[in-house]
């Protein structure tokens, strides 16, 4: 590995590549779960370099791992323990490269961040939607990479919606120009989507060209409180006979959330009192202006009987509700471990789902304590399991959970991972919830682009 060190170093300049303790960061992943070990980490300036560090990486055999942010929830980003796999991190790869206005287009290169180039195309009047809480720290080539998806999906899509191009580096080194700014291409098979979601297991993903849209001018947020997950479904289905598709987010909040936001959060803002059992955030967003957007809400809340519902007065308030909502996660974190699920059903089933799963999780763990919440506008739930252990402890009934989290799914015909992919957590699930037909064709597919099985090897299909 000396020889293939050595040339490595000469591809790129000082900084491009780290060894010992200065790798230590790209080994662990965001959660604490997965440490692994790496050979080194290469950190290439431009779409060349990544494809003569790959080239190298065939010519010896070394498996890579691409890495962009390292927010990855499921462990794809991470490296296993033998040491001998190269961190590709996309980092220093990070710039804006155009914003096409008549067009609505953002060109980007894969280490830049969300909120940056949400920053770029709000500077040119147009909105890039994807959002989610890691904004301020997950890369673009990641976002694809696991087809991410977030609090807008309801109105804009998941990141495959949300692309219309692509740039990307194959396992032999080879260089794909699909960066095509077009919304009708009828020339064959649509490549990019093979790359989407197949979390770095097909190539690495370099570049990208992603829609934008007019910036909305108006905004309504509300939220209302309510007894029961089906008066949320209830919800949801009259506001979008009223408004149409200007409903931009449904969240779903349980009481567990709220009580766990006093606890944890208690410098948040806390509008229920008492707390209501659920409650529904919502946003309408459109052109216009948002007084006359509200005043349209409130009347929509007022037809459809929403007795305790708080709309916000302005965009300070609108804040304080988002700021519950993204807030979750990390008033989680600071109470201990759980056992994780992002999982997604019809959204008509989520009231079944939420009554059957709970109870069949207290009937086999009497200390279970469920934090639901998530977008129930299009289906996903993050459905996290507490017991009264909050260390590491709970991950040796994680199996158990999981069957009976993962079987509720099935009957209810929904999916394992709705947008935080698969990688290291979930593979071994695979085999249970996809048909084998399903199987075997992904493993074509990933053997007819990586032969060598150097591309993120043990990553979301078993060997």
């Amino acid at each position: 590995m000396n020889i293939f060190l050595n040339e490595l170093s000469q591809l790129l300049d000082v900084a491009g590549v780290l060894s010992g303790k200065a790798t230590a960061a790209y080994c662990l992943d965001q959660r604490r779960r997965y440490q692994g070990a790496a050979l080194a980490v290469a950190r290439p300036r431009s779409t060349a370099e990544v494809s003569a560090v790959i080239k190298l990486c065939a010519q010896y055999g070394v498996a890579i791992v691409p890495q962009g942010g390292n927010t990855s929830l499921c462990g794809a980003a991470t490296p296993d323990t033998s040491g001998k796999a190269l961190v590709l991190s996309l980092e220093r790869m990070n710039r804006v490269l155009k914003v096409d206005s008549d067009n609505n287009t953002i060109i980007v290169e894969a280490g830049a961040v969300l909120a940056q180039v949400q920053a770029a195309a709000r500077a040119e009047n147009r909105l890039f939607p994807a959002d989610w809480a890691a904004a301020d720290s997950c890369r673009m080539g990641g976002a694809l990479a696991t087809n991410a998806g977030g609090v807008n999906v309801l109105r804009y899509g998941n990141m495959r919606e949300l692309t219309l191009g692509l740039e990307v580096v194959l396992p032999n080194g080879e260089i794909w120009d699909g960066l095509r700014g077009l919304r009708k291409d009828n020339t064959g098979y649509d490549l990019k989507q093979l790359f989407i979601g197949s979390e770095g297991t097909l190539g690495v993903i370099t570049r990208a060209v992603l829609r934008l849209y007019p910036l909305p001018t108006a905004h309504a947020t509300a939220l209302v409180a309510l007894d029961h997950p089906a008066a949320a479904v209830e919800l949801l289905r009259g506001v979008q006979a009223a408004v149409g598709d200007r409903v931009t987010s449904f969240e779903l909040i349980s009481k567990p959330c709220f009580e766990l936001l006093a606890k944890q959060c208690p410098s948040l803002p806390h509008p229920f009192k008492p707390l209501p059992e659920w409650a529904a955030l919502l946003e309408l967003s459109d052109g216009g202006d948002s007084e006359v957007l509200s005043d349209q809400l409130a009347q929509v809340l007022v037809t459809l009987d929403c007795e305790n519902a708080l709309l916000a007065q302005n965009s300070k308030q609108a804040r304080d509700f988002w700021q519950l909502r993204e807030h979750i996660p990390e008033a989680q974190r600071r109470e201990g471990v759980s056992i994780k699920h992002d999982i997604s059903v019809p959204v008509g089933s989520i009231p079944d789902f939420l009554t059957e799963c709970g109870q069949e999780l207290a009937a086999a763990f009497s200390d279970a304590a469920i934090i639901a919440f998530g977008h129930l506008g299009d289906g996903n739930l993050h459905y996290n399991v507490f017991r009264a252990d909050k260390t590491a402890a709970i991950y040796s009934d994680e199996p158990m959970v999981n069957d009976i989290v993962y079987a509720c799914v099935a009957k209810h015909n929904g999916s394992i991972s709705a947008e935080h992919g698969i990688g290291q957590l979930k593979r071994h699930h695979l085999a249970k919830y996809r048909n084998p037909l399903e199987l075997a064709l992904m493993k074509r597919i990933k053997q007819s682009f990586d032969l060598a099985g150097i591309m993120n090897p043990g990553k979301v299909l078993l060997d």
